[in-house]
């Protein structure tokens, strides 16, 4: 998108407001296409080399290999971030095993929430060794949850675009739809 690989605009969202970069691969070869990004050296790697591959045991890996308190998780797909949100799940994360946006039809968004590094990766390898593979099961596991509504997310992201994933090649032209509106806003 823009000319840059979708993880680009993931790791610029959120270079300045984490200690550390995680990424997740799938593979060794994909390790090696990322790593010719150049992200930088805070930029770790995690193999997810579990023999069925689901958000979850990304995650899981994520975690396990996680040297901070807090883990903010979140998939290379989605472009139109918002830093602000980010902050504001960190902030309501503090004393809680996770803060996990919530749709008002209950749907929640797992891989857009931070979660207590420790906690988090005792529930998802629970989770994990009962055959549950989705990140809902995990998160049934942690004690303290903190749902955000996404009614209250719109204050901060009126489109909620912070949600937007790039997962077909229409999904892309929207996505660059979407920026080349925002970049004549702005100019």
């Amino acid at each position: 998108m823009a000319g840059k690989p979708l993880i680009c605009h993931v790791f610029e969202k959120v270079a300045d407001i984490v200690d550390e970069v995680i990424v997740v691969a799938s593979s060794d070869g994909q390790k090696k296409r990322i790593k010719r990004l150049s992200l930088g050296s805070r930029v770790k790697f995690a193999i997810d080399d579990y023999a069925s591959h689901s958000p979850l045991v990304g995650a899981s890996r994520g975690f396990e290999n996680s040297s901070g308190e807090y883990t903010l998780l979140l998939p290379c797909d989605t472009p139109f971030l918002s830093t602000e949100i980010l902050l504001l799940l960190m902030e309501l994360c503090v004393n809680r095993d996770a803060a996990v946006p919530r749709w008002p039809n209950d749907y929640i968004e797992p891989l857009h929430a931070v979660y207590r590094t420790r906690a988090a990766l005792a529930a998802s390898k629970k989770a994990l060794n009962e055959g549950r593979m989705d990140m809902r099961s995990m998160i049934g596991n942690l004690k303290r949850v903190r749902y955000v509504s996404t009614i209250v997310l719109r204050e901060i992201d009126p489109e909620l675009r912070t949600f937007f994933n790039v997962n077909t090649p229409a999904d892309l032209k929207t996505a660059e739809l979407i920026l080349e509106k925002e970049q004549l806003t702005f100019t």
